[in-house]
């Protein structure tokens, strides 16, 4: 008897990436997740690697991540912030008074930042993506792409506007990881019947879905969610274990809300006096999440009853936690064996890569513990996805039904009143990218200087204008100017340029513009958005 689990996570952010302000917001984002997430991600890697720990974990890499990983303007902002916030830690210790706790914790995050630097710049030379195919190619990792800017396939005006979203995807993986990837994470678990078709035509394997996509496929699943689907097109469709997902995710009733933990919202930039925390936040005296967090949880207390937290405590709890996951994962592949007709189960563990870091501050230690507790476990193999169908190739055939990872597991997040209106402009502009794409093939536009560079900035910026990331922040209610903006700002380009194409009048220092602001998508060709026959596409390989 044996258990096969896969832990999924999904690794993306919207492209955002402001070279005419020394320092941005929104931009602060993507340097949350590297020092929260992705740079803690890797060093457990390192640990398990350097004591022979086998087991591997599932990760997609979206392009816009991608891209901004590899980009050198955002490297070197990044190793400024990780500089930014250790010298914070010092300046909270030379401030005044503290208690003793307030201080260890100022040593904590000094070293904690110093070493992340030096991680990064000096070990890595700031190129995590190599140290994440290292892994890859070590077997500690399984390395997924995700369809293209994280769009909501099923809302897209046509099959070649979504077959191009997919390419995007696969492109930007294999330009910067070197190899082409078999598995992909479709943006929100957003799927209907025909997607299954465009992901095969691509090569690949297997995708993720909501336990919903799963449970009302057009044929009943026979182990439900405990075993894969494949579709008639060839596609495997894993579909999330809830119970497995709940006990981490949820931060009400999962691991993340214990009291032991630090606590997200609470954060030393709203803390420390303004003369004290300036130098650290954004120029205007904007106040905002620096990372340096001194209280944990404590209980359903206000922020300022907070308890000062204790990093040694709450890494022990982690570590107990995750012996917790381990063998509720083993009871609970036993009971299924019986009842799945001694079949072994598979559970599929998914959830966004940043809950692992950012949100839940010790959920890579949390990680790391479960692949050291699994390993110590014959009957528990850690595989991902694809290291599955290799080892049971034999799964039912049906397609999955119409589902998202959103609320109530359907499309009302990203289609609400709040965010509606943007659906016409989104549509139009696919059409106007499909439209003279058609046209420059068939030789309508004429021979136009830098009439490719247009297109192929034109079909960029409407990527970028479909990402669902602007939908979900204006339905949530955050930074929903800059979502606004972001969303307006990208149609305002496709419709320029496409004024620009079909007149024959060009400018060159436009595209220039573009070109240094947006450095994403360096492999795209306009024909992804030709109207093609799959079948003609196979054939002609």
């Amino acid at each position: 008897m044996k258990t096969f689990l896969s832990v999924v996570l999904h690794a993306h952010l919207p492209f955002i990436r402001h070279p005419e302000h020394a320092y941005h917001l929104e931009e602060m984002w993507f340097y949350e997740a590297m020092h929260e997430t992705y740079l803690p991600l890797l060093q457990a890697l390192d640990r398990l690697e350097a004591d022979g720990i086998e087991g591997r974990v599932t990760l997609s890499l979206s392009a816009p991540l991608i891209a901004m990983m590899a980009d050198g303007l955002l490297r070197e902002r990044c190793v400024a912030q990780l500089e930014r916030m250790r010298d914070l830690a010092r300046a909270d210790r030379a401030h005044g008074e503290r208690p003793e706790r307030a201080r260890a914790l100022a040593d904590y995050y000094e070293a904690r930042f110093e070493a992340l630097r030096a991680y990064y710049l000096d070990e890595l030379d700031g190129d995590v993506l190599s140290r994440f195919k290292h892994h890859a190619e070590g077997g500690r990792l399984e390395l997924m792409t995700c369809v293209g800017t994280h769009p909501i396939l099923p809302f897209l005006e046509s099959d070649a506007g979504r077959r191009a979203q997919i390419r995007a995807g696969i492109a930007e993986f294999e330009q910067h990881l070197g190899f082409r990837p078999r598995g992909i994470w479709i943006a929100e678990c957003a799927f209907a019947p025909g997607i299954d078709r465009l992901l095969a035509d691509e090569g690949i394997a297997f995708a993720c879905l909501e336990d919903v996509g799963i449970l009302t496929a057009d044929a009943a699943p026979v182990y439900g969610t405990y075993s894969p689907l494949v579709s008639p097109a060839g596609v495997a469709f894993f579909g999330r274990d809830q119970l497995a997902s709940a006990q981490v995710w949820s931060a009400s009733e999962g691991y993340p809300g214990d009291y032991d933990y630090r606590e997200f919202y609470r954060d030393l930039g709203y803390d420390l006096p303004m003369e004290v925390v300036s130098p650290y936040i954004h120029p205007d005296g904007i106040r905002h999440h620096t990372g340096l967090k001194y209280h944990r949880i404590t209980g359903d207390v206000d922020l300022g009853d907070k308890d000062f937290y204790q990093p040694e405590v709450a890494a022990r709890r982690a570590r107990e936690h995750a012996s917790h996951f381990v063998h509720a994962r083993l009871g609970q592949g036993r009971d299924l064996f019986e009842k799945l007709g001694e079949r072994p189960a598979h559970l599929t563990c998914s959830y966004d890569a940043e809950l692992f870091g950012h949100w839940w501050f010790e959920g890579p230690l949390f990680l790391e513990a479960v692949l050291r507790e699994a390993s110590h476990h014959q009957e528990l193999h850690l595989v991902s996805p694809l290291d599955y169908l290799a080892e049971e190739p034999v799964q039912q055939q049906a397609t999955p039904g119409i589902s998202t990872w959103g609320e109530a597991s359907y499309f009302g997040v990203w289609l609400d009143p709040s965010n509606a209106w943007i659906y016409r402009h989104l549509r139009n502009a696919e059409a106007r990218v499909l439209r003279l794409v058609e046209k420059a093939e068939e030789g309508e536009l004429g021979s136009v200087p830098n009439l490719g560079r247009a297109l192929r900035l034109m079909g960029q910026q409407l990527l970028l204008a479909q990402a669902s990331d602007w939908a979900f922040i204006m339905k949530t209610g955050t930074t929903v100017a800059y979502a606004k903006e972001r969303q307006a700002g990208h149609l305002a380009y496709v419709e320029r340029l496409g004024e620009m194409i079909a007149s024959g009048a060009i400018d060159v220092e436009l595209l220039e513009e573009l070109e240094a602001r947006y450095p994403i998508f360096g492999a795209l060709d306009v024909a992804w958005w030709r109207e093609e026959a799959p079948s003609a596409r196979s054939a002609s390989g």
